[in-house]
């Protein structure tokens, strides 16, 4: 147990913990990463926290907010910031790898089998019903990170924006996120009160006083700008090297170097989690590479959803399925196994320099107002942004035929009415009971859709 004069210690907590016994808990991080980030963040506070005391609440939220400043999974990056934190590189590569390997296996188990026998009936109808049940859990998405950011009217105006935005006028999702940072930046300034950031702590103070760590700021953690500019370096080519050779061998339509660019990019507008961006990658996909049809990215939001890990490892299935349909000369299991691990690496990678290049410079974040402002602003425009993903979704999914709106600047899909799928609505209606009304968990909601698809292709209901 922790002991009063453990803080005067924090410089030689690195060779505290045994390696084995880091090992161990990280581990154990990693598989009970359900959930979403709300979730995994709350595993990681309950252990490192509350049972292990191996850091304090106020620095695990203190890394927690400069984890939500970044773009990218922020339960991941937190993982790797406390990782590093106590065993220096090696930890947070240790941490924040280990808190996405139980996805990466569970996603490529998958998608082989998708892949293999996603036509079949049965494996159909079982991707039928947990599409229903993904369309209710990304609802319920929107309602809760709205009631904790739709704090005045600004901030639904500014969610409002985002939605007719990306849904009516087809305005990338990067542009939106750039914009909503420049106003909260600028209005933060002007009325900081408007802009009330928004957490997933609920401000409490210290519930554990006593940690191992302490909050004395260990020696590797102090900025330096030779360090910082050594850790871009390696880290930059660790990402980009790859990136610039697949471009040069390749070409640029080759869908590999396609695969590379295009989640390079996401890497860098990933702000306000997974469900965001996602409405970014099922544009993008579906829409102008024709990777996926629409869905399919439902099938492997699911998939993301009933493994361990980051709900953005949805992007190995889109990169797998990617290459599975253009290997070139490649047998297309081995192309889409390299495209889906291609798309994790270059999604992944970026996580791991923001927090080694910006954790030692925190401390100077942690009070700019300007900064939390245009931190609010973008999970304003977020939930507009995961609005439109749960329209899509909906549209795509229960119904079969949709109709293209264009003209006077507007672009959009919208469904038509009389080509709804009953079966489709009925689940999508059920799941959303199952969660708003009797609060059922995810994962049992999940599983009963999908039994529910299976038990009407049984009975002869569903194709």
């Amino acid at each position: 147990m922790p002991t009063d004069n453990m803080a005067t210690r924090a410089p030689q907590f690195q060779h505290g913990v045994p390696w084995n016994e880091a090992f161990r808990v990280w581990l154990r991080v990693a598989a009970l990463s359900f959930g979403g980030p709300a979730g995994q963040i709350a595993v990681m506070h309950r252990i490192l926290v509350e049972e292990k005391r191996w850091i304090s609440e106020s620095r695990f939220l203190h890394a927690l907010n400069y984890c939500m400043l970044l773009p990218g999974p922020e339960a991941q990056q937190l993982a790797t910031y406390v990782g590093w934190l106590m065993h220096r590189t090696r930890g947070g590569l240790l941490a924040g790898g280990l808190f996405i390997l139980p996805g990466i296996v569970a996603i490529m188990a998958l998608s082989y089998l998708y892949a293999a026998y996603g036509r079949l009936g049965i494996v159909v109808a079982l991707f039928f019903g947990l599409k229903a049940a993904v369309l209710a859990i990304v609802v319920e998405a929107v309602v809760r990170i709205g009631r904790r950011a739709l704090k005045n009217k600004l901030m639904v105006a500014l969610a409002g924006a985002a939605f007719v935005a990306i849904f009516f006028l087809q305005i990338p999702f990067p542009f939106i996120v750039l914009s909503a940072l420049g106003v909260g930046f600028i209005g933060g300034r002007r009325r900081p009160d408007l802009f009330v950031q928004a957490g997933h702590g609920d401000g409490k103070p210290d519930a554990v006083v006593d940690s191992l760590l302490g909050d004395a700021l260990p020696e590797h953690m102090r900025p330096s700008v030779t360090r910082a500019f050594r850790v871009a370096i390696i880290w930059l080519a660790l990402w980009l090297v790859p990136v610039a050779a697949l471009l040069w061998l390749l070409g640029a339509t080759n869908v590999f170097s396609q695969i590379a660019v295009f989640f390079s990019k996401m890497a860098l507008v990933t702000f306000g989690g997974a469900y965001a961006v996602l409405a970014y990658v099922a544009q993008q996909a579906v829409a102008n590479f024709h990777w996926l049809k629409p869905g399919e990215m439902l099938d492997g939001l699911g998939m993301a959803e009933t493994t361990p890990g980051p709900l953005i490892m949805v992007t190995q299935f889109v990169g797998f399925m990617a290459a599975f349909r253009s290997p070139g000369t490649l047998p297309p299991m081995l192309a889409a196994t390299l495209g889906g691990l291609l798309t994790t690496w270059v999604t992944f990678t970026p996580c791991f320099l923001w927090i080694f290049l910006g954790a030692p410079f925190i401390e100077k974040l942690r009070g700019n107002a300007s900064l939390r402002a245009a931190l609010s602003a973008i999970t304003a425009a977020v939930v507009g942004v995961i609005l439109n993903l749960a329209l899509w979704f909906a549209i795509h999914s229960m119904f079969h035929e949709v109709q293209p709106m264009r003209g006077y600047g507007f672009a959009f899909d919208a469904p038509v009415l009389l080509s709804a799928d009953p079966w489709a609505l009925a689940l999508a209606g059920a799941a959303a009971i199952a969660i708003f009304r009797f609060k059922a968990g995810m994962l049992p909601t999940l599983a009963a859709c999908s039994l529910a698809g299976v038990l009407l292709y049984v009975a002869g209901l569903q194709s």
